[in-house]
């Protein structure tokens, strides 16, 4: 039986929504920055243009995912997925320098910026949306376990922080009568804004370079293994790695000398099973061995 789509259609369909919600988070935040001129505000508003581009990626990337595997891509397509994020991450750096440079033009020209209730309405009007938005990518992208969803809701989420920091910096300047606060906080925001954005490159760059499952996962898999193949006697060379939804899953299984080639099929069988039950995108392949091939350090069943 083959393998459950780990790309249904519901996950592009978040994708394009994703588009849209940033369209109107960025609008938002444009008409609070016009309203008062706020450096900080202006540089949530890039971040915002970041979130445009980076959510049109995770479309595209998602589209190109869900193609089946072919003659030039036997293992599928999935790892496109870390390419989105990555560029995510880097555009997120981007508009990083560019607050920068803002920043650094406010610090040297200071002007108190102008606070209206309606400007700061728009700005958590936007936020709220942005929170409740991110929230739940976040939550159906770990679910269906897509680097490119999770990475554009953590990207969204530090956009909540940022406008929570900024509105407070804007408060505090107008108060206080102190117009640097303004630029000072926007550089502040800058330094969370440069943590994002390695954090997603780095999770990404963990599955272009094939790191293996977490080790708490590694030994359910073994326990899988374990329970539900009676009648091997050892599994070794456990090897897994993630692309994207889907969970690699390589070992060798050591089967009794005089077992036929049927009865190893039998086992193999139930252990796959077993192991989708486990991990419904796994991709599993087990290699039988004779007895006499049995490891020391392999994992003795039975």
């Amino acid at each position: 039986m083959p393998p459950p789509d780990p790309y249904p259609a519901s996950l592009l369909r978040l994708a394009v929504w994703s588009i849209a919600v940033a369209v109107a988070v960025l609008a938002l935040k444009l008409v609070a920055w016009r309203l008062t001129g706020s450096v900080a505000l202006y540089s949530d508003a890039l971040e915002s243009i970041v979130n445009v581009v980076t959510a049109v990626a995770a479309c595209l990337a998602l589209s190109y995912a869900r193609r089946p595997a072919d003659s030039n891509h036997p293992y599928g397509h999935q790892k496109v997925e870390y390419l989105s994020a990555v560029l995510e991450g880097a555009l997120i750096m981007v508009a990083a320098a560019m607050i920068v440079m803002d920043a650094v033009q406010a610090l040297m020209e200071p002007v108190q910026p102008v606070v209206s209730p309606l400007a700061i309405g728009f700005s958590v009007a936007a936020t709220a949306l942005n929170g409740l938005w991110a929230r739940h990518l976040i939550r159906n992208g770990r679910r269906s376990r897509s680097p490119a969803l999770e990475a554009d809701g953590h990207h969204l989420m530090s956009d909540v922080v940022t406008t929570g920091g900024v509105l407070a910096g804007l408060g505090l300047a107008w108060a206080t009568g102190w117009p640097l606060l303004d630029p000072l906080l926007a550089l502040a925001v800058t330094a969370h804004i440069v943590m994002q954005g390695w954090s997603v490159i780095r999770g990404s760059l963990a599955g272009l370079l094939d790191e293996a499952v977490e080790e708490e996962e590694q030994e359910r898999i073994v326990s899988v293994i374990e329970r539900s193949a009676s009648g091997a006697l050892e599994v070794h060379d456990l090897v897994t790695r993630r692309s994207g939804p889907v969970t690699f899953i390589e070992f060798h299984l050591i089967m009794p000398g005089d077992m036929t080639v049927r009865d190893s099929h039998v086992i193999c069988d139930r252990v796959e099973k077993a192991l989708r039950m486990e991990d419904r995108g796994a991709r599993i392949t087990i290699h039988v061995e004779p007895e006499e091939m049995a490891k020391p350090e392999g994992h003795a069943l039975g």
